[in-house]
């Protein structure tokens, strides 16, 4: 038999040097193979293995739909590979035609008054703590959320923004963002600007093992499990949204965009997205938006029709 495991390092070693994908999917796509090869050690490679497969995720594994959809993605360059290569015989997901519903659902927002309270929280803190690593912690994360707000940017992206990535004279940062992809933000927010720049004049006061702007305590690049860390910190202090996350801020950035008159393509831009269909969900959250507006103020609907006479 062969050794499905090896063939899927072979696979990861040829999409490295071929395809620009970032660390984080060359991760994601090896822990997706180690999967199947896990699902097929115990079974015969067969024309039917991919349903059976997809079935065994859907049944016994409970899997969302989108993470079933993302393993059969990886799975179909996968055997594209072994039977080009001559490895297998027939490429048995040529002729694999089940179709997964995949679930939309709308992106998840915070109030205005939610982000307002961020917001200030973190700048009455830049007040209140005065002892040195506080006053430095306040700093930065007033920096960090900031921009994460006015940008709509990702928490990875934040994380990896060097000193060198800031076009100081533009008030402009170059971000990568997904698939080593880089697009240029615009910091409209002069408050936002004025707190990212205070924060590094801060900074570089301080000894840091990194070019990355936004850093832990120990001067190394602040990860992403940190700015979770940051962020449910102050969401508990500011008592909104328990359930919210990072993620939450770039929603909301992106729905109030497209309510205030953006275009759909600036946004797609803005964000980084590859396609518009992915933008294009956030148009039904203003929609949906607009509906309770409607529901709840239209003065119209409190006005009873008078009972129509009959002729």
């Amino acid at each position: 038999m062969k050794d499905f495991y090896q063939l899927s390092n072979n696979f990861l070693n040829v999409i490295k040097s071929t395809k620009n994908l970032s660390d984080k999917t060359i991760v994601a796509y090896n822990s997706d193979l180690n999967d199947f090869c896990n699902f097929l050690s115990s079974r015969r490679l067969h024309k039917d293995i991919i349903l059976d497969y997809t079935k065994h995720l859907f049944d016994e594994r409970k899997l969302q739909e989108s993470t079933i959809t993302r393993k059969l993605i990886v799975l179909k360059m996968f055997f594209q590979f072994l039977y080009q290569n001559g490895y297998i015989e027939h490429n048995y997901y040529k002729n694999y035609n089940f179709k997964i519903k995949k679930e939309r659902k709308l992106p998840k927002t915070l109030s205005i008054d939610e982000t307002t309270k961020l917001i200030t929280h973190l700048s009455d803190s830049t007040k209140r703590d005065t002892s040195t690593f506080s006053f430095w912690k306040a700093c930065r994360d007033l920096a960090l959320i900031d921009l994460l707000i006015s940008t709509g940017i990702r928490i990875a992206e934040a994380s990896n923004i060097s000193l060198e990535d800031i076009i100081f004279s533009e008030q402009t940062i170059l971000i990568h963002g997904k698939g080593r992809k880089q697009r240029l933000i615009y910091i409209s927010c002069n408050d936002t600007w004025n707190n990212l720049i205070f924060w590094i004049n801060i900074r570089n006061k301080h000894t840091c093992n990194t070019d990355k702007v936004f850093v832990n305590r120990f001067g190394n690049q602040i990860s992403i499990h940190g700015i979770e860390y940051i962020y449910n910190s102050i969401k508990k202090a500011c008592g909104i949204n328990e359930h919210s996350t990072p993620h939450y801020l770039r929603h909301t950035f992106a729905t109030n965009l497209l309510a205030n008159g953006a275009d759909l393509r600036s946004v797609q831009e803005i964000l980084g997205h590859s396609s518009v269909t992915t933008t294009e969900i956030y148009t039904e959250v203003t929609i949906n938006r607009k509906k309770q507006i409607l529901l709840k103020y239209n003065y119209r609907n409190g006005i009873k029709n008078k009972k129509q006479t009959s002729i």
